[in-house]
């Protein structure tokens, strides 16, 4: 796996660790977004990979969105283009089957919030600052930052900050649901590796399943879920994961999960 434009990609484990890697501020260019499509589906189809770790290069941003150089010609055809390409990336990172972590290393704005949005969890270092602050130049958040946000800190904070314009620290984002945990300074990485690591004795099998049915009620009611989560459970049966957590739990030993 290589050739992945402002990308950076290691491994640990069966971990993935992503840096956005576009200084000064890790700002997103198209190139960026298709090679994140590109990367998350290699990642989708690497059996070893459990987890994924999404940070930024340097002391100071995380991402602060989309370069505004790219929309200051007022090109429709180009904007269209960058869209889709935000909202296909965004929409690939969700849909990644194992557990992603944005580990927060500092700001995280517009479009660099919205990637946060979209990973399952988010780890902000004492010294990040989260905001969407696309309305006050004249546009919105496209990548799903408009439907993201509310459903993790509720409509009337998301009316905050997406409609005033309000930038929130990390305590705050802590304390509304925006993120599950503060670190100090330089630790964001490590916390969300810790983290991970966690979701590497769990059955790759079942969080694939579990992930699935958690974000399945964000497109259909609940109710609709239940038939599926009782399909699912049964569907287990039939891989290598679940024959071997039993095995395992009934040996008192680690289980050596193979992601079949």
């Amino acid at each position: 796996m290589s050739g992945y434009t402002n990308l950076e990609l290691e491994f640990v484990g069966n971990i993935a660790v992503v840096t956005l890697a576009n200084p000064p501020a890790n700002t997103w260019t198209r190139a960026g977004l298709v090679a994140l499509t590109r990367l998350v589906a290699d990642l989708n189809d690497n059996r070893e990979v459990y987890s994924l770790v999404v940070t930024g290069q340097g002391g100071k941003f995380f991402s602060a969105g989309a370069d505004l150089n790219v929309f200051a010609g007022g090109d429709k055809a180009a904007a269209r283009e960058m869209a889709r390409s935000f909202g296909e990336a965004m929409e690939a990172l969700s849909r990644f089957r194992g557990v992603s972590i944005a580990a927060l290393n500092g700001y995280a704005m517009g479009g660099g919030l919205e990637c946060a949005l979209a990973c399952d969890l988010r780890i902000a270092e004492e010294h990040a600052q989260l905001a969407l602050p696309e309305a006050a130049v004249g546009l919105l958040p496209c990548a799903g930052g408009t439907q993201n946000l509310p459903m993790l800190v509720g409509e009337g904070w998301a009316k905050r900050m997406i409609l005033c314009g309000e930038r929130v620290d990390a305590s705050t984002a802590l304390r509304i649901g925006l993120v599950e945990s503060v670190v100090a300074t330089g630790q964001a990485k490590a916390a969300a590796l810790a983290l991970a690591a966690k979701v590497g004795k769990q059955s790759p099998s079942s969080v694939a399943a579990c992930k699935r049915l958690i974000q399945g009620a964000r497109s259909q009611a609940p109710a609709s879920w239940l038939p599926v989560e009782r399909e699912l459970f049964l569907d287990l049966f039939d891989t290598e994961d679940q024959k071997e957590g039993v095995a395992a739990f009934l040996a008192k030993r680690p289980a050596q999960w193979k992601n079949r």
